[in-house]
């Protein structure tokens, strides 16, 4: 199915992941958003639950290792064409989690990965839903 005029929506996986005061950020290596930076996570798979999904992304985009402590939000990304048809639909389930072990590199879908402290994340090109779902986590903490 295209991710362009699909039949259903498309749900995704994004983990804010914390190593102490600082958070971690991936550089996007494919579309969407390709050259942004974002949580890592990505697009669940058949027969995967959502925290599944959450390790196996991380695993492959950073090679780090985590625990999930709490589901963060759900945020839907909806976007209509010129004439009202439904051109993107995200399903977007975010998770909070703390480092537990892996040094943070470049994996599949990733040009680059970063811990970044809290105060720094606005000199980096980000989605303003991902901010506002960084410092949800941040306030929770």
């Amino acid at each position: 199915m295209s991710r362009e005029y699909p039949d259903r929506p498309f749900v995704g996986v994004g983990v804010v992941v914390w190593r102490g005061d600082e958070v971690l950020l991936i550089e996007r290596g494919k579309g969407p958003r390709t050259g942004g930076w974002s949580l890592p996570g990505g697009k669940q798979e058949l027969g995967e639950t959502v925290r599944e999904t959450a390790h196996r992304e991380i695993r492959e985009e950073t090679a780090v290792e985590i625990e999930i402590t709490g589901l963060l939000d759900v945020v839907d990304m909806v976007r209509k064409d010129g004439e009202g048809r439904v051109q993107f639909h995200y399903t977007l389930v975010d998770f909070t989690a703390e480092w537990v072990s892996g040094e943070a590199v470049a994996g599949t879908d990733a040009a680059a990965a970063r811990w970044v402290r809290l105060e720094d994340i606005d000199q980096y090109r980000l989605w303003d839903e991902t901010r506002r779902v960084i410092r949800l986590s941040a306030s929770r903490r």
